[in-house]
């Protein structure tokens, strides 16, 4: 059985992901997010039509939990994990000049800090071959256009990315993969928030396929490495 966590699992992209690999035989997949109604209803949904896999729901805050009691819930069910896809994120879309800290404390909070401290809570049900997985963005990627309005939301996401890299290296011993996507344009609530009435050219479902397929296989020729997967930016 292979055993995968995705945190923001409860709408957009991360519902998305949860739907894709529930498709699968032999998986069980942890299901995080704040929205204990869309994510039991998400999990109930896959589980009726599950093909030998089964998605389980852990409705938490990952801005406000102690992750290692949070890993205690998780071993409630397994001992090991074998992929992680810290998919939450957080948008802020406001001008450089009236950006606050709140805001910025939110955007670093959920991008950045979430995945470093959920990453350090779970080293230890992290065998040989795990592959770590962040959802960055294109605002995130060195050298990419970037948009008005998205300079904290961009800086956050190039942290994370960073982070995935630092992670790579710093943990190479444990033959532990970190990867990140650096995604363009998903027809999402965020992008949306963004980019009012712009349309993507990819949907969840589309992009989801990619994710959860180079979550399983990405690792096997890759790690330490930013890949972006973009069909146009915004």
């Amino acid at each position: 059985m292979t055993n995968i966590l995705i945190t923001g699992a409860s709408q957009g992209i991360g519902a998305a992901i949860v739907n894709q690999f529930s498709k699968q035989s032999a998986i069980t997949v942890f299901a995080l997010a704040r929205n204990e109604y869309k994510l039991n209803e998400l999990a109930s949904t896959c589980n009726r039509s599950s093909n030998g896999s089964r998605v389980v729901p852990v409705t938490v805050d990952l801005d406000n939990v102690d992750y290692h009691l949070l890993v205690k819930r998780i071993l409630l069910y397994s001992e090991t994990i074998d992929v992680v896809i810290h998919n939450a994120g957080s948008m802020v879309n406001k001008s450089f000049e009236s950006i606050i800290l709140e805001d910025f404390e939110n955007a670093f909070s959920t991008n950045v800090k979430v995945p470093f401290f959920l990453t350090q809570a779970l080293l230890p049900l992290l065998k040989v071959g795990s592959h770590i997985l962040a959802v960055s963005s294109m605002g995130g990627f060195q050298g990419s256009q970037k948009y008005p309005g998205l300079s904290v939301y961009s800086a956050a996401k190039g942290a994370l990315a960073v982070l995935m890299e630092s992670l790579a290296a710093e943990l190479s011993d444990r033959k532990i993969s970190f990867n990140a996507l650096a995604l363009g344009s998903v027809q999402t609530e965020m992008l949306q928030k963004a980019f009012p009435g712009y349309q993507a050219p990819v949907d969840p479902a589309g992009m989801a396929e990619f994710i959860a397929w180079f979550a399983l296989n990405g690792c096997k020729v890759m790690n330490g490495k930013i890949l972006p997967v973009a069909l146009s930016n915004p």
